[in-house]
């Protein structure tokens, strides 16, 4: 893979090319200047409210007038896992969250107030419909399963990234199951609504697939879930990992980005502002090398605390300063994402609306300029540019203020947002 040094770090080569405003490597959205916003539209125990779809739909006008512009659902074909996340019969779309019928209307719902629909797509594994791996619609064979998986069965080319035992891996190398996928997504589409595309566990096989994929299907959205182990005194070795993983797509997705949660929750939980900010006075996570492609988070279903179980508490925020995280993410370039339980079941709502709120009216991007202003022991501030006027902000114990020309858009416990 070609690479350059850029800002004291390698990174690829798209990404060097889409800086010096080279043609765009894929239509839409995902090459910089989006407004977009998401919402995780589910939790890790929402099939236990069944059925989902309904609550999705019931809240489709609030999601849109809110400012969500896109929705993130949970895998919706036919599971051995009551999450979703072991597929069994892909074009089956009755799950544990409920009918296709009814997903379809949930779709329909945030059709009709301007949001678009992303698709949890988990094509790194499956698992049979009785046994092993006796799989039916699609119907595939032992050459489906990468050669060396724990089923000895498996007669399929070697796997193109990391194993995973809970299921049979696939072997994306075949021509039918790169096929019978592309047949899958694109019916997702056309018949039942989808706009995009949110990639599981994308480390089990190469990110070249994804972009194969997303040039056949042409998503409105894509986004791949490439989540490895984070060592803070070497972050910009995980940006890399993240850097790498979209130039094999071919710049044709965007990443979620691990290296700006993690570092963002070790500044607020231990007062390490300057972990925000790089070498090169840039913000450190992959917002720092690439916004347009960087999907920024605070917590999902896998990492976030197990408050009423609807999180796995892998890899948690730290639950009392949640809204300095929003305050980050919802100022600063990359796409924002939004998790459900933060802002229907904690009562942050209302706090988050008025982020987004100043986001779309100071047309704040993913690609928007930040200033870094300070970034120390209490607290972090900067200045972010839109297209319709600018945005400071501060969060942190600290101290700090943009100065004269600002009004106080917006603030809470240890973070503060001005627009001019």
């Amino acid at each position: 893979m070609l690479k350059k040094k850029v800002f004291g770090g390698a990174v690829s080569l798209s990404w060097a090319l889409a800086l010096l405003g080279a043609p765009a490597v894929f239509a839409g959205p995902m090459d910089g200047n989006s407004g977009d916003v998401m919402l995780q539209g589910f939790h890790w125990t929402s099939y236990q409210t069944s059925p989902w779809w309904s609550i999705v739909q019931g809240k489709a006008s609030d999601i849109g007038a809110s400012g969500f512009t896109m929705v993130w659902l949970p895998p919706s074909s036919d599971a051995a896992s009551n999450e979703g996340y072991l597929p069994r019969q892909l074009s089956v779309l009755n799950s544990r969250y409920g009918t296709e019928a009814q997903l379809k209307s949930a779709i329909g719902a945030l059709h009709t107030y301007n949001v678009k629909a992303i698709a949890d797509i988990v094509i790194n594994h499956r698992v049979g419909t009785t046994n092993w791996a006796d799989f039916t619609n699609p119907t595939w064979g032992s050459w489906a399963v990468t050669r060396g998986d724990e089923w000895t069965s498996a007669t399929g080319n070697a796997d193109t990234g990391d194993g995973y035992g809970a299921a049979r891996d696939l072997d994306h190398t075949n021509a039918t199951v790169q096929g019978d996928l592309k047949s899958w997504m694109n019916w997702l589409k056309s018949s039942i609504g989808y706009d995009g595309w949110r990639y599981d566990y994308v480390k089990g096989f190469n990110g070249s697939y994804v972009g194969n994929y997303n040039t056949a299907t042409v998503p409105y959205f894509s986004v791949g879930e490439l989540w490895t182990d984070l060592n803070l005194a070497n972050s910009d070795a995980h940006r890399q990992q993240l850097m790498n993983w979209i130039d094999a797509t071919g710049g044709k997705s965007t990443v979620f980005d691990f290296t700006t949660k993690g570092i963002l929750q070790q500044a607020v939980q231990y007062n390490e502002f300057w972990r925000l900010r790089d070498s090169a006075g840039k913000p450190s996570g992959a917002i720092g090398w690439w916004a347009a492609k960087s999907v920024t988070f605070i917590d999902n279903h896998d990492t976030g605390p197990s408050t009423s179980g609807t999180s796995q508490n892998h890899w948690p925020f730290p639950s009392d300063k949640v809204m300095q995280g929003y305050a980050y993410i919802l100022t600063h370039p990359g796409v924002p994402c939004v998790y459900w339980v933060h802002f229907y079941d904690w009562g942050h709502k209302e706090a988050i609306k008025a982020l987004m709120s100043i986001r779309k009216a100071k047309g704040i991007h993913s690609s928007s300029a930040v200033s870094i202003q300070v970034a120390d022991t209490s607290r972090y501030a900067a200045i972010i540019t839109g297209t319709k006027g600018s945005v400071a902000m501060k969060i942190g114990p600290g101290d700090w203020s943009p100065g004269a020309g600002w009004t106080l858009g917006t603030s809470g416990t240890n973070y503060a947002v001005w627009t001019k």
